[in-house]
């Protein structure tokens, strides 16, 4: 988290994450087989250490959501994976993903001041040597309609914080997720990968730092070991966030 911020928890806010899933919605098509992802939110310095090099030992890829103008700050949930690391990362095959520039709250911006701050993310990935990134994760898991119709056409997949797998009609462009954060995050992520063994479903999770001693946000590289292993001895393929999409994108000439 750039900070200890929360979304806004008001009555109408509540409102709007409710009803804003069932505007501008992408339907995705059924996965062939049960897929899983690991991402890392803000990309602090841990993730894009210790937390890479966990996927890649087992030849496997993570999606790493950059907000840029956090890059080598120090943040809530620790220091921040600078440019440099963002190329390694990106070099090594790892995803790397937009979470806006200046980790705008997508629910209480207006959808000009979020378009024009994912541009300016873009741009500044783009002046570091990378592509401009095809999926999306919303700060805080938080949006408004007008943002989400804005942004809707520049990715194939928007990722939100509210708990479910992806299956055949789930709305790619505010995709559900699974946290893995704090003492109880391992726990709770493998009873949703109980639920998914097995099934056409898709489970993205979601973490930010990787420490022994995580942040509230974060996770420990053990509790990161152990959902990539038992998800590889499930039977899921382990996918990055694009690829993933890409999968599931509508067939052309559907909505």
């Amino acid at each position: 988290m750039a900070e200890a911020y929360h979304a806004d928890r008001s009555w109408r806010g509540k409102l709007r994450r409710r009803t804003v899933r069932f505007a501008v919605r992408r339907p995705a098509r059924a996965p062939a087989r049960p897929m899983i992802s690991f991402s890392f939110d803000d990309a602090p310095a841990t993730a894009a250490d210790a937390g890479a090099r966990i996927l890649e030992a087992r030849g496997l890829k993570g999606s790493f959501y950059i907000a840029a103008a956090m890059a080598g700050t120090d943040a809530a949930a620790g220091r921040m994976a600078d440019a440099d690391a963002v190329r390694r990362l990106a070099g090594a095959g790892h995803e790397i993903g937009c979470h806006t520039y200046s980790h705008l709250d997508c629910g209480q911006a207006t959808a000009c001041d979020a378009v024009e701050d994912v541009a300016r993310n873009a741009e500044t990935l783009a002046h570091w040597g990378l592509a401009r990134p095809s999926t999306f994760a919303y700060p805080y898991g938080d949006v408004a309609p007008a943002t989400k119709r804005a942004l809707a056409g520049r990715f194939d997949l928007m990722r939100a914080l509210h708990a479910g797998m992806i299956a055949a009609g789930s709305d790619l462009n505010q995709a559900p997720a699974i946290g893995v954060e704090g003492p109880d995050g391992g726990d709770i992520a493998m009873r949703w990968m109980n639920r998914a063994a097995g099934r056409p479903v898709w489970l993205i999770l979601y973490t930010h730092d990787v420490e022994e001693t995580p942040s509230p946000w974060g996770c420990t590289p053990g509790t990161l070991t152990g959902l990539l292993d038992t998800a590889l001895g499930a039977g899921f393929e382990v996918v990055t966030v694009a690829e993933g999409a890409r999968r599931l994108a509508p067939i052309s000439g559907q909505p």
